[in-house]
């Protein structure tokens, strides 16, 4: 097992840091997995010219297995109620029973982590079960979030996830634990009880993560403040489901922490780039305003790691801090607006504990340098470098399957 201290420092340089609450422009310096100052460079630096920096990406919401297309929705011209409806859907789908079963569920959980990877993000939550992620995580190239605990729904309705709300709750409690539940995903009167019922049975408090709150009442988003839980907004599952959202303004404007998820491809984003500049259209679209870039920045930064009770690790690039970075090529001279501008083939580098898992060919000598096994792949017509195989992963889907598949989440040129 190697140690931070047989693995060669490095640096980072000529890019302009985003930093918590201001932009920098000096080195990077990492040694080890973390980050050892923002100053000189290392010996073995490595220049970046009209770069950003950022923390590497956090998604806050994802079900990796489920990352598959085409989606499964509502019939043509209808929307659903409430989430139940589309499980049913879900689970009736041909594309599932025969197709993606198919599959086996470890190349299910690669497609998810390297939808992820391939958009910067080097930590994303898979809301599911530890009984079943668990095996999985050791062998998927990101970080995925494995200290929570969690709910499916407070609903009738709510499938066998974990030992119960308040059981789940107090061993957040216990533990220091994100306590992760789809709350309200629906607008049915039992879905609207939603915050009500965990209120109810003293489990709402500053673990509670509640994801989509499409039925949020004015009332529930005084409650969720009041308690300091956070909320995860997936606007285009949302939308896609149910032809509307959480009431995103007033929640941002009674001061919740709100992070940004994509949830599954199955409703979602193609990845968390395109979930950025889907939120924001949809803010523009219901309130004729903009929500600004620096915002939807913290969303999956800062306020991420918050949620998921990770700040003292990453989330910002700071000394101390674990050595997850992503370098993005300038696409404006406003670093947050030019993170919602970058697409997959404007990531330069992203790093993981200093580690490089994905970049251009022409940085091959860090690769090299942290002793990084990698595949080089060609992923819209630009050569890549990556940490595991996953070319090799979708031939072997294709191979299940028995066609050519294309996931347009994993955009290699095949």
């Amino acid at each position: 097992m190697r140690t931070d201290d047989t693995v060669q420092a490095y640096s980072l340089e000529g890019a302009v840091l985003v930093t918590p609450r201001k932009t920098l422009k000096k080195a990077l310096r990492i040694s080890g997995r973390k980050i050892e100052a923002l100053g000189k460079p290392n010996p073995a630096h490595f220049s970046f010219k009209d770069s950003y920096v950022f923390p590497a990406l956090i998604n806050v919401h994802d079900h990796l297995r489920g990352d598959y297309l085409p989606k499964v929705g509502p019939p043509p011209g209808t929307f659903y109620v409430r989430c139940h409806d589309w499980e049913k859907d879900l689970r009736a789908a041909k594309l599932v029973a025969v197709e993606r079963a198919k599959i086996s569920e470890k190349d299910c959980y690669l497609l998810g982590a390297y939808k992820n990877l391939f958009a910067g993000a080097a930590t994303v939550n898979d809301h599911f079960l530890h009984s079943v992620n668990d095996q999985y995580i050791p062998f998927l190239p990101i970080r995925v979030v494995s200290r929570y605990t969690l709910h499916h729904e407070p609903t009738s309705y709510s499938l066998p996830w974990g030992e119960g709300i308040e059981i789940e709750h107090q061993r957040a409690r216990n533990l220091d634990l994100p306590f992760i539940i789809h709350m309200e995903e629906g607008m049915d009167a039992e879905y609207q009880r939603g915050l009500d019922l965990v209120e109810e049975l003293d489990c709402l408090d500053d673990h509670n993560v509640h994801v989509h709150c499409v039925g949020y009442s004015d009332l529930d988003i005084a409650k969720t403040k009041k308690a300091g839980a956070h909320v995860v907004w997936c606007p285009n599952s949302n939308i896609f489901m149910y032809n509307l959202t959480c009431k995103i303004r007033k929640i941002l404007a009674a001061g919740i922490n709100v992070s940004l998820g994509t949830d599954s491809t199955a409703t979602g984003s193609l990845n968390l780039l395109e979930e950025l500049r889907f939120a924001r259209r949809t803010y523009r679209k219901l309130y004729g305003e903009e929500i600004s870039a620096r915002l939807l920045t913290d969303m999956v930064t800062e306020n991420a790691a918050a949620a998921l009770r990770v700040s003292r690790d990453i989330g910002s690039l700071e000394e101390g801090k674990l050595a997850d970075a992503v370098v993005l090529a300038r696409k404006d001279d406003d670093p947050y607006e030019s993170l919602v501008k970058t697409n997959i083939e404007d990531i330069e580098l992203l790093v993981l504990e200093g580690d490089p898992i994905f970049g251009r060919k022409e940085h091959e000598e860090i690769f090299a340098l942290r002793g990084q096994k990698y595949a080089t792949v060609k992923l819209r017509g630009r050569e890549m470098l990556v940490k595991g195989d996953p070319a090799g992963l979708m031939r072997r889907v294709r191979e299940a399957v028995g066609f050519k598949k294309v996931l347009d989440f994993i955009p290699l040129d095949l």
